[in-house]
Parts: structure tokens; C-alpha cells; sequence
């Protein structure tokens, strides 16, 4: 069966774990490690033969926008990620949609192909905001991959939506980030964090749970989660294992996970 591999393509210190300790004005004063990384995935990729998703975050393609063309040219799908990884809490309709309009100004330029996909920064389609999809919708977008179907973790999650591709708006389909069923409760674990904690023989089984109920998985992960040399700062020490831990073992983990499956866009995987 053939799944869906994403990439949230956004630097280390884009993350919203990093947002009390580095001001947003801040940025351009960091170390750009997105390049470097993002070429060493493009190059596993390409070795196993897989195509992926990169959700760019607008503000990378404004500053590298011949890294976003490097990559559609090596047959990967690009979609958006929003301009300033804004969480769709902190903005109201209005600040959404104009931060929605320069992300997909700026990144259309680096993509010959139509933008049609949607990832909220930090999964932040929430009960709460969707009010975002009627905005996503009317700006071309086609399919959004920000539902976490659960409801334990404390900063995302749509309880009780479904796991599989279903749709959510009016022209509008979700896939959301995969999770299995255990006890009754839902349990994402196909990718970022997850994937970097939990042992590889437990995401394995768990995708080929997901094959056995009919559902391709929908995996993402980071370019700087593959970079163990970047800059550690200090954070509470939850953020800080979340953020850190096993840094060095998830490019192996890629490769064994690109062995033992079969990846592509979304728009192949799902023919949008």
C-alpha cells in the first residue's frame, strides 16, 4: 500500500517551542539550517525512490526560494504551510487570511504547479478554529493534513474526528495525521515526535495496523529533526526531550522506514 511522506519544511528555530525564547523579529539572526538538511532528506528520498509533500512555511521560500524550486524539481509536491507559523489560535479570521494570501503568494512562485494543499503550523485545526477551512477553501486550497484525531494532548487534537480521508469543509477533504485505535482512545504516532521516541518496531507494526484496516498512512517529519548539530537551547525539560531526544537516530530510522514502505505525495497517494 502506498502512503503519504510530508515534510513541514521550517528551520529549527521556526518551531513553536522556540517561540518564547526567539522573538519572530529575530529569525534572520539565526543559523539557516534548513538547506544543508533538507538536502540530505532530498537524497534519501531519491535513494528509496519515495516522493513527498513539503508543507513550506512562507517565510522559508522568501529567503530560499531556490531550495523550494530544487525540490519540485525532483518530482516532490509543494503546498503551504503558512507565511509566519502563526498557531491558527493566535489569530483571528482576518490575520489568518492575510497570512494565508503572502504564503501562497510567495511560495506559488517557487511551484509550477497550483498550490492545493494546507498544513496548520503545530496541527492547530482545532475545534476552535475551524473557521479557518471556509478561508483555506476560498483561497484554491483543496485538501487540509492538520487534524490530530484525538483528544489527550494539551495543545492539539479534534476529538472524535475520523482517521481516515474524510471530508470536512464544503470542496475542502481532510487527511489527517494517522493514529490508531488502543482502548477505545486514539494514538497518533506516524511521525515528528512520535516517530523519534517511540521504538522503530512499534511504528512499523503500527503502519501495518493502518494497511490491515485499508488506510495509508499520512507521515511527516522535519528537516532539523535529522540534525543533531543544531543549536540546544534551554527549555523546560518536557520541550527539551521532545525537541532533542534521539536527533541522532532519526535519519536511520528514515532509511529502515523507506525500506520497509512505499511513499508518495499526497496527491498520489490520495489521486487529488
Amino acid at each position: 500500500m502506498k502512503n503519504a511522506l510530508t515534510v513541514d519544511l521550517e528551520d529549527w528555530f521556526c518551531v513553536h517551542n522556540m517561540s518564547r525564547i526567539i522573538r519572530k523579529e529575530d529569525w534572520d539572526k539565526c543559523d539557516l539550517r534548513i538547506s544543508a538538511n533538507t538536502a540530505r532528506l532530498l537524497s534519501v528520498f531519491e535513494r528509496h525512490q519515495a516522493k513527498a509533500t513539503f508543507f513550506v512555511l512562507g517565510w522559508i521560500a522568501d529567503r530560499l526560494p531556490d531550495l523550494v524550486q530544487e525540490i519540485e524539481k525532483k518530482g516532490h509536491e509543494i503546498a503551504s504551510h503558512g507565511y509566519s507559523h502563526a498557531l491558527l489560535s493566535e489569530l483571528d479570521p482576518e490575520s489568518f487570511k492575510i497570512d494565508l494570501e503572502k504564503a501562497l503568494a510567495t511560495t506559488q512562485k517557487c511551484s509550477t504547479r497550483p498550490i492545493i494543499g494546507f498544513r496548520a503550523p503545530s496541527f492547530s485545526i482545532t475545534e476552535k478554529t475551524k473557521w479557518a477551512l471556509d478561508i483555506l477553501s476560498s483561497h484554491g486550497i483543496r485538501y487540509d493534513s492538520s487534524v490530530v484525531p484525538t483528544s489527550f494532548h494539551p495543545d492539539y487534537g479534534v476529538k472524535g474526528s475520523p482517521l481516515s480521508v474524510y471530508p470536512i469543509y464544503p470542496g475542502l477533504v481532510e487527511l489527517p495525521i494517522s493514529s490508531i485505535r488502543v482502548l477505545g482512545i486514539n494514538l497518533p504516532f506516524s511521525g515528528g515526535g512520535y516517530f523519534r521516541l517511540l521504538p522503530y518496531w512499534l511504528t512499523k507494526y503500527f503502519i501495518q495496523k493502518c494497511h490491515r484496516e485499508g488506510r495509508p498512512v499520512v507521515f511527516y517529519l522535519h528537516p532539523w529533526e535529522i540534525d543533531p548539530g543544531q543549536p540546544r537551547l534551554k527549555l523546560p525539560w518536557t520541550k527539551r526531550f521532545r525537541h532533542y531526544h534521539n536527533l541522532d537516530k532519526t535519519l536511520d530510522r528514515l532509511e529502515r522506514l523507506l525500506q520497509d514502505f512505499e511513499f508518495a505525495t499526497i496527491r498520489e497517494t490520495f489521486n487529488l
